[in-house]
């Protein structure tokens, strides 16, 4: 019969290695400023995790947005985006597959809040996202999620 080899301690993850706090995703929200990895098949992968639908990254953290195509988006679902007005200077709205107009009555509520819109496929505008956060830009995202 042969000896079972000892057990192995798991490891800890990489951000208890490295020291830092581990980030937990509390009521679809997540702080902090955190590039998008990734997207498509329905989501996004952004600092170390996944989530599945819409999201909404903000100077704040990223958070879950109940938004599940274009026609959706109204003032009232950027009203957490007008929130942080504050801290932005543009907003890119990932609109899906390809970009959509969007209604007048949006724009003013934005401008009137002093934030620009760009308005772009979510894939733009998550790659666009990702270099303007890298340059310290005042950017926030609204990013409807693509298959």
């Amino acid at each position: 019969m042969r000896a079972r080899p000892p057990r192995r301690r798991p490891r800890p993850g990489p951000d208890v290695a490295r020291g830092e706090p581990i980030r937990v995703l509390h009521d679809g929200f997540v702080p902090g400023r955190f590039a998008i990895d990734a997207y498509g098949r329905g989501g996004f992968r952004f600092a170390e995790m996944s989530h599945r639908g819409s999201i909404l990254a903000l100077p704040s953290g990223i958070l879950a947005w109940p938004v599940v195509s274009a026609g959706e988006i109204t003032a009232d679902t950027l009203d957490k985006v007008v929130a942080e007005r504050a801290a932005i200077d543009v907003l890119l709205l990932g609109t899906g597959a390809s970009p959509v107009a969007v209604d007048d009555a949006l724009r003013w509520v934005l401008r009137d809040a002093g934030i620009g819109l760009d308005v772009m496929a979510t894939g733009a505008a998550a790659r666009t996202y990702n270099i303007m956060l890298g340059e310290n830009r005042r950017v926030a995202a609204a990013l409807v999620a693509v298959d």
